[in-house]
């Protein structure tokens, strides 16, 4: 009985999936979700927070986004897009990272990638005096305790490890294919959640 146990909860709840990137499965059902690209950022038994980076805003930039903070023009990076991070808290921002210039509240995803919520690292960015590497982000993919998991178990995403080359430098334009490619799979030919009863 005790094995059956253990394998009952090792079943219920799957290894965290923070630094790994969700990819949108071909049949997912969702507009808001279609083609998308996710950094996650945590995920643990209660809940689970992602950042979609592969959907920058079609009239966003970051000199556009400083006026409306009113923290002054940008001396660096205004014409650089705002990304849509996600459906949820739409009107708060986030900004991924490369671990080069890590602020006290700033939050490791992976050995190269950190995550900073504050409007501290914004004004670092437009100085010049901030990382190397950056997405700036409007909102963000949220998920209620086991929602992830589930939709895991029913192929609505795909992951694969995340990695600096792929969230900063790869055009955002084609990430959602080249994940596939990555994983070996040609979304053409993917049968996802098909069948399920």
């Amino acid at each position: 009985m005790r094995q059956d146990d253990s394998a009952d909860k090792a079943d219920s709840s799957m290894a965290s999936l923070q630094g790994q990137l969700l990819v949108a499965s071909p049949n997912i059902g969702d507009e808001r979700f279609e083609k998308t690209v996710i950094l996650m950022c945590h995920h643990d038994p209660e809940s689970a927070m992602g950042l979609v980076i592969n959907r920058p805003a079609t009239s966003l930039n970051l000199g556009d986004l400083y006026e409306k903070l009113d923290i002054g023009a940008p001396r660096f990076c205004a014409g650089d897009p705002v990304n849509i991070g996600g459906p949820v808290d739409g009107n708060r921002g986030f900004v991924l990272h490369s671990q080069d210039h890590m602020l006290p509240e700033s939050m490791p995803i992976t050995h190269e990638i950190g995550l900073t919520a504050s409007i501290d690292i914004l004004r670092d960015i437009t100085e010049g005096v901030g990382p190397t590497q950056s997405i700036v982000s409007l909102g963000c993919a949220g998920w209620s305790a086991g929602q992830l998991d589930q939709e895991m178990a029913e192929h609505v995403w795909l992951n694969l490890p995340a990695s600096a080359e792929l969230v900063f430098d790869h055009d955002r334009g084609t990430l959602w294919q080249h994940s596939f490619t990555a994983l070996g799979i040609d979304p053409g030919f993917f049968a996802g959640g098909a069948g399920r009863a």
